[in-house]
């Protein structure tokens, strides 16, 4: 590990290039040892060495019976068993897919709806099929119909995908009520007319709309991996046009995997309710419905900023690469998103943290305890000498490939060709050791950081130094999930107005008070010193704040 420098070449960094490296000196064999030893603990942890499992699937190859190694051709014979290991996950998936989805807007109440209006229609390519069916594009690249799921060599097959169109359908036509559809969103001629007889029967319009990316080794429309823009796709926006010109009762319901401009549907009075679903899965459709017919309560909260326009966020992507291996300078530090927008004071569309519920709450009662957790102490002393696991002969004919060995094409391999280590896997700079850093093959102990001690840093980072707490009460009618954020100062000259320090999500019933309770660490406090190598405490006054977005904060105090 790891494996090919290019897909399928064959070649690698490491392979016999490891090899080579640790026999000619310039990777140490304690360097070594330790790259197995990380791979082989988790093979103990999950017990591998006791209870051995077969492989019962190949990533290459749907085929119950293919080659076990599949680009070469090498090795047929049964790769896939077809395992089942589902169970009832799908019932999880329509419970995270409805209660991650993110209320924006809902003007005198239109959400949730009764399922009972005189004429209920769903307009949208994003609401419907792929002709091609869920899993007609290879890798999910490409964006057509609903978007369940992003594209890339992350993505999985859809052992179904249930649309929003069919479970509308589904929910209206159970009692016999009156719906209609159209997924083209070229149909312009079309949409406008029945849009405009919804307006007249006094139904809802519900239009969908999305926006995707993925993976760069896949484009859609010219989008390698990242979109190129924060609009909508597949035509959605002339499709919204129509729709909203004609329905003074529309829902727009946004499936996207990332931020999108919104601003002029925030401000359509004939757009009555926004949804942001993101990218829900198998149960989309489903997970929709729970929500526009008030199974669930919405209580997500938005993930990122929605901004009127690309320049306010403050940043932007590489659209093209600059070199081989792409580069590029983080001028903007720690502030993206939120902390960007609080620094140049621009007003975003819905800002990061938000979201609405079919109830209201209430916060009251700040209360700030401070934990008498003692002095932070810096780590101090040596490390270990680096530890060495048996010793690795220099006879380079042993790590030979060996005789009579068959291998399999284009896969990587830890043995040599040759003895002759500059002729054996292509290194001629034999002996040439200018390239590695000062220090790296010096396994004696070393001084201890002051910032370190344990994985994740100095433990004493992890000590708790106040416990905020707050009332959360719900006003409202309903049985309701709010998400109480805590924000802190740091107050210092370099530092955002406000960072995200923590949240908790709460389950609450009508007239029903709740305490929510954060714990602020002597991390969340600190600000990395670049002079001393550790994390330090600045002498600038720390406020906290909590509320139910970054730009709605109920609460305040400073910490003493």
């Amino acid at each position: 590990m790891p494996g090919d420098i290019a897909f399928d070449d064959g070649l690698s960094f490491f392979g016999a290039n490891l090899t080579i490296a640790v026999l000619n000196g310039t990777v140490p064999q304690w360097r070594l040892d330790d790259m197995a030893t990380r791979i082989l603990a988790a093979w103990y942890y999950v017990g591998r060495d006791n209870n051995t499992v077969d492989i019962n699937f190949s990533s290459w190859t749907e085929d119950t019976f293919s080659y076990e190694h599949y680009f070469s051709g090498k090795g047929y014979g049964l790769v896939n068993e077809h395992v089942d290991t589902r169970g009832e996950h799908g019932a999880l998936i329509r419970d995270i897919g409805a209660r991650s989805t993110v209320l924006l807007k809902n003007v005198r109440n239109t959400l949730p709806l009764s399922g009972k209006e005189k004429l209920t229609t769903v307009f949208g390519e994003d609401a419907g099929d792929n002709p091609l069916g869920p899993n007609g594009c290879a890798d999910r690249g490409c964006d057509s119909g609903t978007l369940g799921m992003a594209w890339g060599s992350g993505s999985a097959n859809f052992p179904y995908l249930v649309t929003p169109e069919s479970a509308i359908q589904q929910e209206i036509v159970s009692h016999y009520g009156a719906f209609e559809s159209i997924t083209d969103n070229s149909a312009l001629a079309e949409i406008g007319p029945l849009a405009n007889r919804v307006a007249n029967a006094g139904g809802v319009c519900i239009a969908f709309a999305n926006a995707d990316s993925g993976e760069g080794f896949i484009q859609v429309d010219g989008n390698y991996g990242d979109r190129n823009n924060l609009t909508f796709w597949q035509g959605a926006e002339a499709m919204l046009a129509n729709v909203t010109a004609n329905c003074n009762n529309t829902v727009l319901v946004i499936h996207s995997t990332g931020p999108v401009e919104i601003g002029q549907y925030k401000n359509n009075p004939n757009i009555t309710a926004i949804l942001w679903a993101g990218v829900p899965g198998e149960q989309s459709g489903n997970s929709i419905a729970d929500v526009l017919y008030g199974r669930v309560n919405p209580g997500a909260k938005l993930p990122f900023t929605l901004a009127d326009t690309r320049e306010d966020y403050g940043t932007d992507i590489l659209y093209t690469p600059n070199q081989p291996v792409p580069q590029t300078n983080f001028e903007e530090g720690i502030f993206i998103d939120y902390r960007a927008f609080d620094r140049k004071n621009i007003t975003p569309v819905y800002e990061f943290g938000f979201g609405l519920s079919y109830t209201n709450f209430s916060m009251s009662n700040l209360q700030i305890t401070k934990i008498n957790a003692g002095n932070y102490s810096s780590t101090t002393g040596y490390t270990a000498p680096a530890p060495k696991y048996g010793n690795i002969t220099n006879n380079t004919a042993a790590h030979v490939f060996p005789a009579n060995f068959t291998r399999v094409p284009l896969y990587v391999y830890p043995w040599l060709n040759s003895t002759n280590l500059t002729e054996s896997y292509g290194w001629t700079d034999y002996g040439d050791n200018s390239f590695v850093p000062e220090g790296a093959l010096d396994g004696s102990p070393q001084k201890r950081l002051p910032a370190s001690g344990a994985p994740g840093g100095n433990p004493e980072l992890w000590d708790v130094l106040y416990r905020v707490t707050c009332q959360v009460t719900n006003i409202g009618k309903v049985a309701g999930e709010e998400v109480p954020q805590l924000y802190l100062s740091l107050g210092g000259p370099y530092d955002a107005q406000k960072i995200l320090r923590g949240f908790e999500r709460l389950s609450i019933q009508p007239n029903q008070t709740t305490t929510a309770s954060f714990d602020i660490m002597r991390r969340d406090l600190s600000n990395w010193d670049t002079v001393s190598q550790n994390w330090v405490i600045s002498n600038y006054t720390k406020t906290v704040y909590v509320g139910n977005s970054s730009r709605n904060l109920h609460l305040s105090g400073v910490l003493h």
